[in-house]
This record gives structure tokens, C-alpha cells and sequence, in this order.
């Protein structure tokens, strides 16, 4: 106050009577005292010092009063929502931060990962440090105002420049009442403070205020500090930085006084009723609003090119010359050429087992459908019906078998639907498969001989029904089991309609199994256009690796085989795993022009290669590389043609196809005798793929991706590239896309799905003002790719492999083979790595799972691990979420061997993945945190029932019916206590079993019905009474294991009017603690007797137990195993039902004993 010409100059107190201060202050502040007599001390204690000063300015009283107009603008001005985060601040630790900022610094220098917390910029600074604006020394002002017996005197010495700075702290928060009860009433003026009081107590108060503040606001979370060590301005503790002349109010608005109870402030809070809001706010998830949005990098690359036109493939040609069907080129090679070799099928030593040719397809194929057709029947009517569905279940070894099969079904105007053998009843994905063929309506299955007794058995011989499969005839179509059809029989079947022609299984990203219904039309394009584009002759020999129940397995080594009249040569997939080179031997031997593999059958190849010299790979003019898709198949291509190019292989023969089930092939790759261009790659940046933009890059890079092109597309066929989120607006020619195919050559719909039908099969591409590109729908393949020079297709990845984790995607293929790059062979299995993404906070976060090798240590697999995430962080630029090692062979398998992706995700997510060596890293992937909660300016849902709560009322109850009311009867108070009811079922129900006493194994041991019961229970009560000797009220202890003896002397000590006390009995193997405790409870209850068996009366009496306690003290011990048969001459009945019943006693965890008398 020097500046408003104010002088203080007070004489100081002295140090007695501030430690006395001091002392009061100490007692107020633990409840000691109440805040009157509190006021009572100090004003006797500060008596004789007030006449000091009577000559102070009375301007210094004026201004250390509240002034009356400023009062009550701050009263009557609505309360402003507080902004801090009380909930961080309670646990704020400036030593703490500083600890925890060094670890943090010292792990940097180590280049070690350690977990990290991010600090929300909405966190305020604590009010704690809210400081006087003084310039003294910190750590003096700190000693002194967390000393009490020096405050008062550093106040008067600093008065000059602290007082604005109280003055302004204080406003609303006096120690009077009178400020709290004139600002409840708007309009109220403020009662005057007393213009007798002077400087000295107004100080003490200011003193008063600076060291007891109101007990913390329990409503704000804010903490409360111990009294040891007082916190600089503790009275504003509920006040924010910049809030100085705001109140702390009620929930009524009225000025929280300082000395007011948390608990009294709880309870003002929390009883004002809100009006309730609607019901449906009840339940607003606000959790999404909490999450942090990641902002778009502006540095991010964005497309610049022009938008994309579609692109049309050649047209198809349609022959005049060949077949007009699938099955009319059947007929036609079965007839005409019917010894001409169909298909080889192979077995495990690389022997050819069966060579099926037309002719035979033929009449077996004609068998089976009139088998299918005129055989088979339920109640005299045909079991099948043009257009049913049927399952087709055959191993990878017999693709004879699967062949007839699928041309019978076709044949007989069925629908094959192939699915794989159900090895086990707990095969990964069966029961979508089971889902799958429930829903098609499938109720026969065909299979042969071999494979179904290989099925899984139930008790009954028959094969047993699988998890989620529906009731399944099972026909074993073997020659003896067919029936031949007379010689004028022949089907009626039509295959160029719209028709289901058959239906492919896909198992989605999620584990969900769906059918991918292929029309007779489709399938005769595709047929056409594989023809046309791979040059398919007459009498040609492919080698076909693939399984020939799907994809291009089926679609060349099935299909188009039959509509050209070539030769295949099924190579089972447990041939290839011993003999990885046995394809290349097989195009050796056979001559064969066409070779149908994936990059993973070249990959062995080249492992397996050395030693073999007389392999001559000259007479191939197509090596098509089905899984062309996967942009990591590039290395495997160029490896092998490095190889086996000095070995009759030709750069030009390497042909990679993309094709997905929904849209069958989508694009291949052709010699350039079939008019295809030359060969292209594309070397793109992996930071612009992951923000969907194409940026050519160098091969220096380590985030490159080497692509190369997958062909032109199909003949007769038009594509283009649409965003993969939100409406299908065409791409620019820089970014990357979903691929889109309009063509008759595709799958037409999800079996029984119409919704995702009409998003995957009827899609139309729009440009950018929304105009379509054409009137006929496009199908979605799920690649992602984009359209590169010559109008050939580059394909980067797969929809169903897409993460998306922030604003970027990435790709489960890359993450795999960043992850293979980091020396694998030595710590686990090269094709046994998973990934795949779980959601987290409402994004992706990536999850890397793969199989340890039995002889590799924890200590080399977590260095392992650690460098796979040091790899994916500088490729990719993305965190792992968990990275998980599984023992040898414990991964779920698909039926050709790779891990069944879904399968693995699920068990993660249900815990059952059982990892021998795990690494979280959840601090570098999850990003966006939830954000601090703030003040709701509204009571929320959460606030109203704790607020009903405290107020006692009841939100819900459950209550059972109510017991009717005893009638005033003879009849009801016969039957008025347990003992009476177990004597009238004794009379009326004697032989009804009432217990049954099980073992461990599920065997009953010993039964009691009434009549037992009753008579056992008479037998307790007269041993109680002639032997114990022991009258009506007497307690007995009861030291049974749970069991029908329990229950019998329970029952006895009624009948004879004692109280049982139950006990349970002591350990054997335990007595030292144990018995102690039976003996306590056995005082405490004052039990006359204790009835046990003839085991643990023994037991009470032993050696072992004389250690423990004073076997001498115990009261009369009963057996009541060996006790005489009699009778009581008459059983008890309490005079009223307030008398004792039972006790029961139970030990806490702390050794208290509790009792209680029901």
C-alpha cells in the first residue's frame, strides 16, 4: 500500500506468541477445535498487542476491508466454468518430471526405446505456484511460508507489496459468514466490516487465510496436502491461474466459505438436482469426441495428376469354330477324342498314380449326374433338385476325383461348392465354412472312399457333425457307388444362361467365410478370355501347381483345360514340400508350354535347385506366376530367371497375373508373340504409398517399393481405379486406388448377401462432378494399384492387407518383408509371420506375429524383436503395437500350408495365442490419446446417480415375492421351525433324498433322505444329552468337513434345543495355524461340547496338536460316528422364534473374528 501513501509500521510479535499462533492454527486444521474457539484463543492471545497500533492510517483499515461494490459485481457475475485439469494435477510432481525427463534423456543416449507419456497442452499450471508478486529470494520465501511460526512476521515485514496481492487472491473467500449470506440474495449489499479493526487484525487474518485454506473442493479432484508441509498460497487452492476474481461457489452459487467440510461441500454439490435430461443422452458415447484427431501433415504428397479415363481391353473374340459350351466341348473331347489324356494326378514320390482322360471324364461325369438325379431320394422323392447346392469335398491329392465331380454337378444342373477336408472338429475357419454352407442350403457332400474315412468319427461310425455345419448326407462317388445311366439318358443341362454355374468360397479380412456365386455365362468368358489371352492350344500340357478347387488353379487347370482339350498335370502340394523342384521336372519330362506356380513354388525351387543339371525349362512359353498381385513376388521371379535363364528359360515366358474371386482374372501378362508389351517396374516411395500417392524413387532408398506390372487387362474387359474410401470417384493417374472391373468374365454376386453385393459387384464409378463413367456397374477386385505406361496394371497390395493407422495405409505384405529382412532364419520360421491390425482407440494398430524356432534363447529373440522394430520404424514410419513369438508349429494353418491370418487375429484378441516372448510397444502407435476431461457445464448421467446415491435414494431394486403372512392355525404353527418341517417329511416323505454328498470325480458317496436324516439326527441329540450331558440354550461345536454328518448333527443339536456353532475343521498338514483358530472360535463362542468325527477328534487330541495349543482345555469332545441308535423322548421346540438358532464365526483376513447370531 506505499503507492496509495499508506505507511505500516508494526511493532513485531513476539516468538512465543507466534509459536502459540501457530499451534492454534495446527489444531484448527485437524479438527481439534472448532473454528469459535479457535476465534475465541486468538483474539485473547492478541489482546494485549492491539493498542500498538490505534494509530494507523485509517486508510489501511478501509483498504483491509472487502470493499462493498467490488463484492458484489463478483457475486452477482455468474461463475465462470473452470478450464483445469484437476485430475493430471493431483498427481503432478515437479522431482518427479525432472526424474522421469532424465531416464528419458539417458535412454535416448543408449538408443534404447522406452516408453513414453504425452503431456496434454490443456493442463494448467497448479495453482499452488500461484506466488506474491515479491522479489525476494525463491527459496527464503519458500523456507518462510512453509515455517507457520515465521509467517506472521514475514507478512509484516512485506506487507507493503503483499497486500494487493491478498486483496486480490481473498476476494470472496472471508473468514466471516456475512459475505456468504448476503451473496446468496441477488441485490443484498455486504455487510460493512468494522471500522475498529485494526492493521494488525486485519494481517493476522490475511495470516490466517495463507495458512488454512477451505478443505479442497471434492468435486474438483484437486489434492489435499498434508499440514507438515503448507503450500505457498493454500487458500486459493481452488483457484486457477487468471481466475483471481472469481468465487468458489456451490452448486447453488453460493461463496464456498474457507472453513467449510469437503464433505459438507461433496453433499451441496451432489444434492442440487439437475433436471434430467432425455433418455437417449443417457447414452451418447462422447468417447469419440475425446479422442485427438490427427491433423493431415501440410507436408504431406498429394496427387497432381490428371484424372484417370477408363481403360478398355482388347475386344473378345468368339469362335465359330470351337465349342460353344464348357460342357459341349466336353461332350465333344469325350466322344470324339476320348482317349486323349485330361488330367495326371501325382503322388507323394512323384509317380503319376491316375491319368484321366476324356472319354473317361465323360461317362464318369454322366454317372455321377444320373446318380445325383434319379438315385438318391428322401420319402420317394427326389433328395435334389436343378439349381440345389452341394458340397464337394476332396483332398489336394485327388484332383481325378474333384474333376468328375465338379462336371457331374454341372451335368446333373447342380451347384458344386468346393470347400476344403475338415481334418479335425477344430480346424481353423470350419465354422465359417459350416456358416457358408448353411446358408447355401447345402444338405449333400460328395467325397470319395479314402477321404472319408480320414473324417473325424462319432460314437456311431458315421462322420461326425462339425462346429456350426448343417446336417450333411455324405455320398462317396467311387465307381462301385455309381449307378450307370441307360444309353438313351442324357442331361438336360444348360451352361450359357445367367444361372449359377458354382459357387467359390473367400474368407474375408475379418475371418467371415462368404460364396462367390460364378454364372454359366461367366464362366464361359473366362474360359474365352483365358484362351485368348494366354494362347491356350489344343493338345498343350500345363503344369499346375495351385489348388485346382479355386482361383486360377480351377479356372486353368479345370476349366479352361476341358474347353481346349489340354493336358494337365496336377502337382499336389506334399509332393512339392518334399520335392520342391518336382514341377521343374515334370516340364522336363512332359514337355509342357504352360506352368501355372506361385512366387513362394519358385522360391523352393531355387533353395532345392543345386546339384540338379539335366533341367531344361526351353519348351515353356508362359510361366504364369498366379500371385503376380503381391508386389513382393518380384524378387522371386528375377531370382529364378537369374537362374534358369543359362537353363533353356526366357526372360519373356515369366508371366504374372492378377486376379481376385470377385472379379476371376483381372490381368495378365503376355509374350510378346501374343502382342503383349514389354515388361515394366516401377520403383515407388513407400512414405507416398502410405499417403496413397505415387512418387518414383531410386533403388539407393530403404523405403523403396520394386513393383513390376501384372499385364494388360483381360480381353473384353474394361478397368479403372477408384478411391478405396467414401464414393467411387475416379483416381489421378499419380494415386493409388482400388482396382475396378466391368466384364461378363466376373463372380456376380455373394451368395444370399445382398447388401455387400450391391457395394462390391455393382459399383459405378463416378468422375469428379459426379458424372458416371458408364452405364454398366464395374465389379470391385479389392487390389490396390494404379495404371501405369502401355496401359499395363501395377498392383501394390490387397484391400484385405490394407492398416490404415493415423492418416496413413500401409500394407501387411511390406511389413512382412521388412520384417523377413532382419536375418529371420535364425530365430524363427521364414513363411511363419503374421500380420495384421486390432483396433485401438478406434484405429489400427499392427500386430506381428511369428514362430519361434525351438533352439533360439529369449535373450537373441527379443534382440531380434528389437530390431524388427527398429526397421518397421525407419521403413515404414510406423510403431508395432505387439509384437508376439508363439512355440514351433502352434499357429493356426491354412489348408495349403500358409497361417491362417483370421484364425490368428482371433485367437490375439480372445487371448489364446499363448506367445513364449511378447514386446508391447504401445507408446510409439498409439497417438491419439483421449484428451483431459474437462468440467462438464451440464451434471451429466454419472454426476446424477452419485448424486442419488448420496441423497439415499434408491435407482434400482430387486426385491423376490413377498412370504405370506403366518396364519393364526393349528396347521401353521405346527410347521413353524426346521425341526418340525424335517419331522413331517420324515412321516410323509420318508424315502425323498434331500442331499447327495459327491467326490471329486462326480460319484455320490453318501445320500440322506428325510427318514435318514431324521433318525440321524434323533441319534445326535440323545448322545447330546445322556453324554454331554447338556441342557436346552448350551452351545455346540460343530467341527464337520461340509458333508450329510454336518448336516445330521446341525439337525440333532435342534432337535435337543442346543445351538450348533459350525467350525470348519483344521488342516492336517497345517495345524500350526490352522487349530489355533479352531480353538479361538471353540472360547469365544463358549461351546460346552464339540461334536466331530472319529478322524478329527483324533486329530484334536494328537501330538501334533499339543504343540499348537493345550489339548487339556478342550471342552467334552463327542465321536458321532460310532453313537448308539436311540431316541429322544421328546425334541425341542423353541417357545418363540426369537430364540437363538445357530452361531457362525468367520476369521477375516487380518485374524479378526466376527460372529453372528441368526
Amino acid at each position: 500500500m506505499a503507492d496509495r501513501g499508506c505507511p505500516l509500521e508494526a511493532a513485531p510479535l513476539p516468538a512465543e506468541v507466534l509459536e502459540s499462533l501457530a499451534e492454534l492454527e495446527l489444531e484448527l486444521s485437524e479438527g481439534d477445535i472448532t473454528q469459535k474457539g479457535y476465534e475465541k484463543k486468538r483474539a485473547k492471545l492478541l489482546a494485549r498487542y492491539i493498542p500498538l497500533i490505534q494509530g494507523v492510517d485509517p486508510c489501511l483499515q478501509t483498504e483491509n476491508r472487502i470493499p462493498g461494490p467490488l463484492m458484489t459485481a463478483a457475486t452477482s457475475k455468474p461463475q465462470k466454468s473452470r478450464a483445469t485439469n484437476s485430475r493430471d494435477e493431483r498427481f503432478r510432481s515437479d522431482v518427479h518430471t525432472e526424474a522421469v525427463q532424465a531416464a528419458l534423456a539417458k535412454y535416448k543416449e543408449r538408443k534404447m526405446p522406452m516408453p513414453s507419456k504425452r503431456r496434454s497442452v490443456l493442463v494448467h499450471s497448479s495453482v499452488e505456484t500461484y506466488t506474491p508478486p515479491d522479489t525476494s529470494s525463491a527459496s527464503e520465501d519458500e523456507g518462510s511460508l512453509r515455517r507457520p511460526g515465521r509467517l506472521t512476521s514475514a507478512l509484516l515485514q512485506s506487507h507493503s507489496s503483499i497486500e494487493p496481492w491478498l486483496d486480490r487472491v481473498i476476494q470472496g473467500s472471508s473468514t466471516s459468514s456475512s459475505a456468504s449470506s448476503t451473496s446468496s440474495h441477488p441485490g443484498g449489499r455486504p455487510a460493512a466490516a468494522p471500522s475498529t479493526t485494526t492493521a494488525l487484525a486485519g494481517l493476522t487474518a490475511h495470516a490466517h487465510i495463507d495458512l488454512h485454506s477451505a478443505p479442497p473442493d471434492v468435486t474438483t479432484g484437486l489434492a489435499e496436502h498434508s499440514h507438515y508441509e503448507r503450500p505457498q498460497v493454500a487458500s486459493v487452492r481452488g483457484i486457477p491461474r487468471g481466475h483471481g476474481r472469481n468465487v468458489l461457489e456451490t452448486a447453488d452459487g453460493v461463496p464456498v466459505n474457507s472453513r467449510v467440510s469437503s464433505k459438507i461441500q461433496q453433499l451441496l454439490n451432489t444434492l442440487k438436482r439437475p433436471k434430467r435430461p432425455p433418455l437417449k443422452e443417457f447414452f451418447v458415447d462422447d468417447f469419440e469426441e475425446l479422442l485427438e484427431v490427427q491433423q493431415p501433415d501440410p507436408n504431406q504428397p498429394k496427387p497432381e495428376g490428371d484424372q484417370m479415363a477408363v481403360l478398355k481391353g482388347e475386344p473378345l473374340s468368339v469362335g465359330t469354330s470351337g465349342p460353344s459350351s464348357l460342357l459341349a466341348a466336353l461332350q465333344l473331347w469325350g466322344t470324339t477324342q476320348p482317349k486323349a489324356p485330361c488330367l495326371t494326378a501325382l503322388d507323394t514320390a512323384g509317380k503319376a498314380t491316375c491319368t484321366l482322360t476324356y472319354g473317361k471324364l465323360w461317362s464318369r461325369s454322366l454317372k455321377l449326374a444320373y446318380t445325383l438325379l434319379n438315385k438318391l431320394t428322401s420319402k420317394n422323392e427326389p433328395l435334389l433338385k436343378p439349381g440345389d447346392r452341394v458340397a464337394l469335398v476332396f483332398p489336394n491329392s485327388d484332383p481325378v476325383m474333384f474333376m468328375v465331380a465338379f462336371y457331374g454337378c454341372l451335368l446333373a444342373e447342380l451347384v458344386p461348392v468346393p470347400i476344403e477336408v475338415p481334418l479335425t472338429r477344430k480346424d481353423a475357419g470350419s465354422q465359417q465354412v459350416g456358416f457358408l454352407l448353411g446358408s447355401c442350403g447345402v444338405t449333400l457332400a460328395l467325397t470319395t472312399d479314402a477321404c472319408q474315412k480320414g473324417l473325424p468319427k462319432a460314437p456311431t461310425g458315421e462322420v461326425a457333425t462339425f462346429k456350426g455345419w448343417p446336417p450333411l448326407a455324405w455320398l462317396v462317388i467311387d465307381g462301385k457307388h455309381l449307378t450307370k445311366p441307360p444309353k438313351d439318358w442324357y442331361p438336360l443341362a444348360q451352361d450359357t444362361g445367367s444361372g449359377t454355374a458354382y459357387i467359390e468360397y473367400k474368407t474375408s479380412k475379418e475371418g467371415s467365410t462368404v460364396g462367390v456365386t460364378v454364372s454359366h455365362s461367366s464362366l464361359l468368358a473366362q474360359c474365352r478370355a483365358l484362351t485368348q489371352a494366354c494362347g491356350y492350344m489344343e493338345a498343350e500340357t500345363l503344369t499346375n501347381v495351385l489348388d485346382f478347387k479355386r482361383d486360377a488353379g480351377l479356372w486353368h487347370g479345370v476349366l479352361t483345360s476341358v474347353m481346349n482339350r489340354m493336358h494337365v498335370v496336377s502337382i499336389p502340394y506334399a509332393l512339392m514340400k518334399v520335392n520342391p523342384l518336382s514341377w521343374i521336372q515334370k516340364v522336363c519330362s512332359y514337355k509342357a508350354r504352360a506352368a501355372l506356380v506361385k512366387s513362394r513354388d519358385m522360391h523352393w525351387s531355387l533353395l532345392a535347385q543345386r546339384g540338379q543339371r539335366d533341367v531344361c525349362l526351353s519348351s515353356l512359353r508362359m510361366l504364369i506366376v498366379a500371385d503376380g498381385a503381391n508386389p513382393w513376388s518380384i524378387s522371386s521371379c528375377d531370382a529364378f530367371l537369374n537362374v534358369f535363364q543359362s537353363r533353356g528359360l526366357r526372360p519373356e515366358v515369366i508371366c504374372p497375373c492378377a486376379s481376385s474371386p470377385e472379379a476371376l482374372t483381372v490381368a495378365i501378362r503376355r509374350p510378346p508373340d501374343l502382342g503383349g508389351p514389354p515388361p515394366r517396374k516401377a520403383v515407388l516411395s513407400m512414405n507416398g504409398l502410405s499417403y496413397g500417392v505415387i512418387r518414383v524413387d531410386t533403388e539407393e532408398k530403404l523405403s523403396v517399393l520394386t513393383v513390376q506390372d501384372v499385364g494388360q487387362v483381360m480381353p473384353g474387359a474394361s478397368a479403372c481405379v477408384v478411391k478405396v474410401d467414401g464414393a467411387p470417384y475416379l483416381c489421378k493417374t499419380d494415386e493409388i486406388g482400388e482396382i475396378c472391373v466391368n466384364s461378363i468374365a466376373t463372380g456376380t454376386a455373394y451368395y444370399g448377401l445382398l447388401g455387400i453385393t450391391k457395394n462390391v459387384f455393382e459399383t459405378v464409378p463416378v468422375t469428379a462432378d459426379g458424372v458416371p463413367v458408364s452405364d454398366r456397374p464395374f465389379t470391385r477386385t479389392g487390389l490396390l494399384g494404379f495404371i501405369g505406361p502401355d496401359n499395363l496394371v501395377f498392383v501394390v497390395g490387397k484391400l484385405d492387407g490394407l492398416m490404415v493407422v493415423g492418416v496413413r495405409r500401409h500394407n501387411a505384405d511390406d511389413v512382412v518383408a521388412t520384417a523377413l529382412a532382419v536375418e529371420p532364419m535364425k530365430f524363427v520360421y521364414r513363411g511363419r509371420i503374421a500380420v495384421f491390425s486390432v483396433t485401438v482407440l478406434h484405429d489400427d494398430r499392427i500386430v506381428l506375429v511369428a514362430e519361434q524356432r525351438p533352439d533360439a534363447s529369449e535373450e537373441d529373440s527379443f534382440q531380434w524383436m528389437s530390431r524388427v522394430l527398429q526397421a518397421i520404424d525407419s521403413i515404414h514410419q510406423v510403431g508395432v503395437y505387439c509384437l508376439a513369438l508363439v512355440p514351433a508349429n502352434t499357429l493356426p494353418k491354412a489348408p495349403l500350408g500358409g497361417i491362417h491370418i483370421s484364425e490368428t487375429k482371433q485367437r490375439f484378441l480372445e487371448g489364446m495365442l499363448h506367445p513364449c516372448n511378447v514386446l508391447m510397444c504401445p507408446h510409439t502407435c498409439v497417438t491419439n490419446l483421449p484428451k483431459p476431461r474437462q468440467k462438464q457445464p451440464e451434471v451429466g448421467p454419472a454426476s446424477m446417480i452419485v448424486g442419488n446415491l448420496v441423497a439415499g435414494k434408491r435407482i434400482a431394486q430387486a426385491s423376490g415375492r413377498e412370504l405370506a403372512h403366518l396364519e393364526d392355525s393349528d396347521q401353521a404353527r405346527k410347521f413353524l421351525f426346521l425341526a418340525d418341517v424335517l419331522q413331517w417329511r420324515a412321516h410323509t416323505t420318508p424315502d425323498h433324498p434331500l442331499f447327495l454328498l459327491l467326490n471329486a470325480k462326480g460319484t455320490v458317496t453318501s445320500t440322506a433322505t428325510c427318514i435318514q436324516l431324521h433318525k440321524r439326527a434323533e441319534r445326535v441329540a440323545a448322545a447330546l444329552m445322556e453324554k454331554g450331558r447338556l441342557d436346552a440354550g448350551d452351545h455346540v461345536a460343530l467341527v464337520y468337513p461340509p458333508g450329510v454328518d454336518l448336516i445330521a448333527a446341525f439337525y440333532g443339536c435342534l432337535y435337543c434345543g442346543c445351538v450348533p456353532v459350525t467350525v470348519r475343521p483344521p488342516h492336517p498338514q497345517n495345524l500350526g495355524t490352522t487349530l489355533p483358530t479352531v480353538k479361538m472360535i471353540v472360547e469365544v463362542s463358549k461351546s460346552a461340547c464339540v461334536l466331530s468325527t472319529q478322524a478329527i477328534t483324533r486329530l484334536l487330541r494328537s501330538k501334533e496338536a499339543a504343540a499348537a495349543v493345550d489339548v487339556r482345555t478342550w471342552p467334552t469332545i463327542l465321536d458321532t460316528d460310532d453313537i448308539p441308535k436311540k431316541k429322544v423322548a421328546s425334541i425341542f421346540r423353541p417357545p418363540s422364534p426369537d430364540v437363538l438358532a445357530y452361531l457362525d464365526f468367520s476369521v477375516s483376513t487380518t485374524g479378526i473374528l466376527a460372529g453372528v447370531k441368526p
